[in-house]
């Protein structure tokens, strides 16, 4: 039978459903006959076992706690007493990172002092719930007979590690339960296996088989003709399906080239206009941040970078310290040599400034004709004046020559040095405006040199405020 030609009246009357007969689902009995024994048994034992494993899992976390304790009392009380900061903020931090832990806590308490507290919390852990909480009292004996206490340690265990244990004993119990419920699931699937799984069977079978060319051959299953269920509707469902694909399947066809073509010319039609904008895109971004001549970062670029750099001075209280390059008599250099000299003479010190960090982070950016500033993150005043020196010294290795210099016979730069403290953090145009007038002092005192903060004088110390 050709494709799409009309389904014989004899097959559709023969897999027509009967009124008379009366519908009984096989799933239906199924479902109920397996939930009604095995969910018996595992709701009465999750219900026994639960409470026990919440029991248990408190106690687990209870011992957990008093390890942590007993590991990090005495090494924490050592370290309130000699005020070593950094190694109670490393004891806590060790401390939160235990799996079962939600919030740790050291109080200061040392005499003289104000009392202060020392706190990591996981995320989302809440002060209220059922996880154990443990206080101990830490001392410090610095000499025989001489115990006195410092502080106190706070840890509070998470509850969302008790959930978590709670629901893998659960899922323990109930995978147990669900072990033991197999043998009648067994007598079960094999009365679904004669009465359902081989009539499927050949249902998957028959489709399939099922081709645009022989869509016209009807499903047909050996069963008791006063059969009507599921099954039924199910060989009634695929025979109808058959001859409405079998009129519309040509159509479709069309319908999928047609629009494959569309979507084909659509998808590199929007290729091609992505590429070009990411191109235009990154050539901007490359042109908006670097300096055409130098190839160093501009003024836009270090403005961005040296705001990342003060908030997190800020945050984290380290020192950053800024470098103010300058050229010494570079418009005679020009006015001289002329300007194709001095482009070239500027791009030398900018690979000169840039060999000379060695520090991924330090960022080194020409701010203006022959000024060039640098950051250093992290770097205190003696180690960016080292810093500046080698610079300088960088620079004047180049043996550019510099006939009309009063500072030397090559091209050099002098360099002022600012940097801000974490106990006095400072606006970044104050600290700017100290590197300056450091450069300013540099020039002052013959070119050539690196000069940093003005250093008081004696009879300044002495005077009364």
């Amino acid at each position: 039978m050709a494709i799409g030609s009309p389904i014989d009246p004899v097959d559709v009357a023969a897999a027509a459903p009967n009124p008379a007969l009366r519908r009984r689902s096989l799933g239906v009995r199924l479902v109920w006959a397996t939930m009604a024994f095995c969910g018996l048994f595992i709701v009465l034992s999750v219900v026994v076992f639960i409470g026990l494993a919440w029991t248990e899992g408190r106690e687990r976390m209870q011992a957990e706690l008093v390890q942590i304790e007993q590991a990090s009392a005495a090494t924490l009380s050592k370290a309130i007493w000699e005020l070593d900061r950094d190694a109670l903020q490393a004891h806590v931090q060790s401390a939160i990172r235990v799996p079962t832990v939600g919030r740790v806590a050291v109080k200061v308490t040392l005499a003289n002092q104000a009392p202060e507290v020392i706190e990591q919390t996981r995320t989302g852990w809440t002060q209220a719930g059922w996880a154990p909480e443990r206080t101990l009292e830490l001392s410090y004996e610095p000499f025989p007979g001489g115990r006195q206490v410092v502080g106190e340690l706070q840890l509070a265990g998470d509850e969302g590690v008790l959930w978590q244990r709670l629901r893998a004993a659960l899922l323990s119990i109930v995978l147990v339960q669900l072990l033991q419920s197999v043998l009648l699931a067994g007598l079960i699937m094999g009365i679904f296996n004669r009465m359902v799984t081989v009539h499927v069977q050949r249902v998957a079978l028959h489709l399939a088989r099922v081709r645009p060319g022989n869509l016209s051959e009807l499903l047909r299953l050996h069963r008791v003709e006063n059969a009507q269920d599921e099954l039924s509707d199910l060989v009634e469902g695929v025979n109808q399906l058959q001859h409405s694909l079998s009129s519309y399947l040509d159509q479709q066809q069309r319908y999928e080239k047609e629009l494959s073509a569309h979507r084909d010319h659509l998808a590199m039609l929007v290729q091609e206009r992505t590429a070009e904008l990411e191109t235009a895109n990154e050539r901007l971004q490359n042109l908006a941040r670097t300096d055409a001549l130098t190839g160093l970062p501009n003024r836009r670029h270090f403005d961005e970078v040296q705001s990342i750099e003060m908030r997190r001075t800020r945050r984290e209280k380290v020192p950053l310290s800024l470098l103010v390059c300058d050229v010494d008599f570079f418009k005679a250099y020009n006015d001289h040599l002329g300007h194709a000299a001095g482009d070239e003479c500027l791009r030398a010190v900018a690979h000169a400034l840039h060999a000379g960090l060695t520090r991924a982070g330090d960022t080194v950016a020409r701010i203006g004709g022959e000024e060039f500033a640098v950051l250093l993150p992290g770097a205190g005043l003696d180690g960016a004046t080292k810093v500046a020196e080698r610079l300088r010294a960088k620079v004047e290795g180049c043996a550019m020559a510099h006939p009309h210099s009063a500072a030397a016979p090559v091209v050099t730069v002098s360099i002022g040095v600012a940097c801000t403290r974490p106990d006095a953090p400072l606006e970044f145009d104050a600290l700017y405006r100290q590197a300056d007038e450091a450069l300013y002092r540099a020039k002052e005192a013959g070119r050539n040199r690196v000069a940093g903060p003005p250093v008081p004088s004696v009879h300044s110390q002495g005077a009364t405020p």
